[in-house]
């Protein structure tokens, strides 16, 4: 039979127990592994600590979500792009450069794969010392003297030792090369190459092909230029010059038959950059081989100017042509500031009484004094006028002519001289040097050129250029000056040849008109310029030309005329038809 337990019992026991009764410290019990917090009441996790956990997941897959969103759809065809050239390579197709004709269609600058010699063309990267066959074509010159300057050289394409093209183009770097880069260079094509997995190449198709560069015809005859470059050349060497320069130009069109400066580079040598023992000889050469001297050197002109200043005498009415004037020799001007002394200004001889054509013919230095800077009673023009008159017709600017680093030359002037000296007062003396084409004046071969063709033509200022074919317009502008005026200059020039200085261009098979120039440089006047301008034929002029030769000794009567009557003469046997 069962007991009942008290009431009061099951009161006592129903109590609440505390946790601590329970769960005894770990450290009043034996045997707990307190690492593994045995014996330690287990907390519940915070709320708070849960709910950061959930957001910071949140938060990192919608970072990867964008990233993916910006790689996959953004700019997801740019990565696309980025991974095909992972494997694609894009070779450049080299276009063909435009080749240069002369007038008859010879060819002064082509392209070819080998050379004169008959071997392929090799080219080393610019940082290896391996050599491989050429994947563009080889730029070739005519190997007759007297185009350096003129054709320029280029600049291959280049490459890294990683064989990727930093310069894709031929560059221009001198002459017509330069100057008409663009329309020769044309545009290199693209083709794709493409790399497998285990790195071997395979050619893809082309994606654009390449467009050849423009063909140029000239105005130039290679014949006459070769021929006057190996004259000038001779001249030099066997008569005590140290360079000198020359060109023949169409006085209607400005078209230039020949156009050659001496000495020069070859333009192979400098394009290729391999010989370098003939490079580093054109840079020791004292006589500046880089300079083309028919555009870039500045030369006294000497007596050559006076043709222009006969012209200006009678457009400013100070003068007629047959009013004579005498040379004795010389003319003297009273010192202003020094009543017991004269200052004399000489000429190259004494003519005795010459009017405007047998000054022009003779080179009367007394006759132009005193129509430049005024004589007793002869009024002269004065130097604002002659700077003026010699601007007029071109000196002093630059031609315009289609090649590069033409230089303007100086018209001396009372600003000239202020600037240039301490001492800057301008007096008579300078106008009187300066009429005559003495003191500071210079010009380039090609302004001379232009300004005998303006009193060829009968007064209009043509633009020297070589391009015949593709056809372009070069300016031209009228010399705003009577054609009588010109034509008394045109018979001075004409009588030079026939009794004056430069009777060595009287040839019976042609009539020449010419001036002769000797001027004068150093300050010990030991050497000189030598000078000769014209045209021809005479009664019809059809070509002007300008020689140059450069720094003779002063005591020499060869120059500037011994070269004109070479060519004259072998024009005559071997071009005639320029002559008629």
């Amino acid at each position: 039979m069962s007991k009942r337990i008290p009431s009061k019992f099951l009161k006592q026991m129903s109590r609440d127990i505390d946790p601590d009764e329970i769960f005894l410290d770990s450290k009043n019990l034996p045997g707990f592994d307190k690492h593994h917090f045995e014996g330690r009441i287990e907390k519940p996790i915070n709320h708070t600590a849960v709910w950061g956990v959930f957001l910071s997941f949140i938060l990192v897959t919608f970072i990867f979500l964008i990233k993916i969103t910006n790689l996959q759809i953004v700019n997801g065809e740019d990565f696309l792009k980025k991974s095909e050239n992972n494997r694609l390579d894009h070779k450049p197709l080299f276009a063909m450069r435009g080749v240069i004709y002369d007038r008859n269609h010879v060819p002064l600058a082509w392209n070819s794969f080998d050379n004169e010699a008959g071997r392929m063309a090799l080219i080393a990267s610019e940082t290896s010392t391996t050599t491989e066959k050429m994947p563009f074509p080889h730029r070739s010159y005519i190997l007759s003297p007297g185009f350096g300057h003129t054709l320029g050289y280029v600049s291959y394409p280049k490459r890294d030792n990683r064989g990727f093209y930093y310069q894709e183009l031929f560059v221009g770097k001198d002459g017509l090369e330069e100057y008409y880069n663009k329309i020769l260079s044309g545009e290199n094509g693209l083709q794709i190459v493409e790399t497998d997995a285990l790195g071997m190449t395979k050619e893809g198709s082309i994606v654009e092909n390449p467009k050849n560069g423009v063909a140029l015809t000239l105005g130039i005859d290679s014949r006459i230029q070769e021929k006057l470059h190996t004259t000038i050349r001779d001249t030099a060497n066997n008569f005590g010059y140290m360079a000198g320069a020359g060109a023949i130009m169409d006085v209607m069109t400005g078209e230039l038959l020949a156009m050659t400066s001496y000495p020069e580079y070859e333009s192979a040598t400098l394009s290729e950059g391999k010989d370098k023992k003939i490079i580093q000889g054109y840079n020791l050469d004292k006589r500046a081989v880089f300079l083309d001297r028919a555009v870039s050197g500045v030369y006294t002109p000497g007596s050559i100017i006076k043709p222009f200043m006969a012209i200006a005498g009678l457009a400013e009415g100070i003068i007629t042509p047959e009013k004579q004037i005498l040379s004795t020799g010389s003319i003297s001007i009273q010192n202003p500031y020094y009543p017991n002394i004269k200052s004399v200004f000489n000429d190259w001889k004494a003519h005795g009484w010459v009017d405007m054509r047998r000054a022009i013919a003779v080179s009367s230095d007394v006759y132009f004094y005193e129509i430049g800077g005024g004589f007793e009673d002869q009024k002269g023009i004065g130097i604002a006028n002659i700077e003026k008159y010699a601007r007029m017709f071109g000196f002093g600017v630059p031609t315009g002519v289609d090649i590069t680093d033409e230089k303007s030359g100086t018209i001396p002037s009372p600003a000239w001289k202020e600037k240039m000296f301490e001492d800057g007062v301008w007096r008579l003396g300078d106008t009187y040097h300066t009429v005559i084409g003495q003191y500071g004046f210079q010009t380039t071969l090609l302004q001379a050129l232009r300004g005998i063709a303006s009193i060829a033509n009968d007064g209009t200022l043509v633009t020297p250029h070589f391009l015949k074919d593709p056809v372009q317009e070069f300016a031209s502008s009228r010399i705003p000056i009577p054609s009588e005026y010109f034509q008394v200059a045109r018979e001075g020039m004409r009588q030079a040849v026939k009794e004056g200085t430069v009777t060595g261009l009287g040839v019976g098979y042609v009539n020449v008109a010419g001036k002769t120039g000797t001027a004068e440089i150093d300050a010990g006047k030991k050497y000189i310029n030598s000078w000769v301008v014209g045209f021809f034929p005479y009664e019809k002029p059809r070509y002007a030309f300008a020689v140059v030769m450069e720094r003779g000794p002063h005591d020499n009567t060869i120059g500037g005329v011994y070269v004109m009557r070479q060519m004259l003469d072998w024009m005559h046997a071997n071009t005639p038809e320029y002559l008629k």
